[in-house]
């Protein structure tokens, strides 16, 4: 690994302490490297704040070692006027003379705006460094703006005997197939993408709330899909913990392929990334459409020998790891 590779790697790492708060920015990381020593680091605030390459160039005490420095940044540096001024304005006002950029930002505010504005300016810029890492870091960004719909994480817990709920239940409530630490790390995952989604009977077999309660952080944007609005306002995903979104018969027509419906719904909402957690009909219609990313299924040791079959997915397999006695694969969409 180079020493550009180096410190490129290092802005992914500080990026991700934006991760679940900048949405629907991107999560962008900055370095600031002068005589071969970081003077100033900076990620992208909560949304509405300064970008990563402000707050870098803020964390420099002494502004005249910038003028002889390079700025390593994950994604190219804005060039248009948002929440906030365009970062590659700053660059040049503060006369930094080396700008090295993890992979271009293709959104049509951008698309490249920002590395002309700077060569223009006579900054010396190199581009397309861990480019490929860069881009997966940036996922949820870039599939919203290329494929205008959110990023998509299929998640699901099943039995040893390949089964995500009993055939009956007793109570109004989840029958747990996994452990709790498991259901912290799902807890973890809320915080981390937009919103949550799920169908009419998990709403009226679980009563879930779809909120954050085992880990600290920000409660996602909950959809929840009610053909012919039935669901009482006294379920727990209609409470005030956070906004709720209605996929119904007035934005949807449910004669129709429904998966890219609910896209374009989530898309017209600002919504960069959702979390689908089911049930199997749920799942199964966006596996049906190839409307998803990543699916991230637990296997729990339980066994209920009857009850509702698992989705049935086709993936690669890109990790397995072992929560304390439950297994947890990570696929990809191809």
């Amino acid at each position: 690994m180079n020493q550009n590779e180096i410190y490129i790697k290092r802005c992914i790492e500080i990026a991700k302490n934006g991760l679940g708060s900048t949405r629907p920015n991107p999560m962008v990381g900055a370095v600031i490297v002068n005589n071969e020593k970081i003077i100033g680091e900076g990620y992208t605030s909560a949304y509405g704040g300064p970008h990563a390459e402000v707050n870098a160039i803020n964390s420099v005490k002494n502004k005249e070692f910038l003028k002889t420095a390079t700025l390593y940044v994950t994604l190219e540096p804005c060039s248009h006027f948002g929440k906030t001024p365009p970062c590659s304005d700053l660059i040049i006002e503060n006369e930094i003379p080396n700008v090295v950029i993890g992979c271009i930002d293709d959104n049509e505010q951008v698309a490249g705006r920002g590395v002309k504005k700077l060569i223009n300016a006579g900054v010396n810029v190199t581009v397309g460094v861990l480019e490929t890492t860069c881009k997966t870091h940036h996922k949820r960004f870039f599939t919203f703006h290329n494929k205008k719909r959110p990023y998509i994480i299929l998640k699901w817990a099943e039995t040893s005997d390949g089964f995500i709920a009993p055939k009956t239940k007793n109570e109004q409530k989840p029958v747990w197939i996994t452990n709790k630490h498991s259901r912290q790390l799902v807890h973890k995952w809320r915080t981390e993408e937009q919103a949550i989604l799920v169908g009419t009977n998990t709403v009226l077999q679980d009563n879930p709330n779809l909120t954050v309660r085992d880990w600290t952080g920000q409660n996602p944007i909950r959809i929840v899909i009610d053909k012919d609005n039935t669901l009482s306002e006294n379920f727990n995903v209609f409470n005030n913990e956070a906004k709720t979104i209605l996929i119904n018969s007035k934005n949807a027509d449910f004669s129709k392929p429904l998966a890219k419906q609910i896209c374009n719904v989530l898309f017209k909402n600002d919504i960069n990334s959702v979390i689908i957690e089911g049930g199997t009909k749920t799942l199964q219609t966006f596996i049906n459409e190839n409307l998803w990313d990543e699916a991230r299924i637990f296997y729990g040791k339980t066994s209920f020998k009857e009850g509702v079959k698992a989705p049935k997915l086709i993936g690669s397999l890109i990790s397995t790891e072992n929560v304390k006695g439950d297994i947890l694969k990570i696929y990809k969409n191809d």
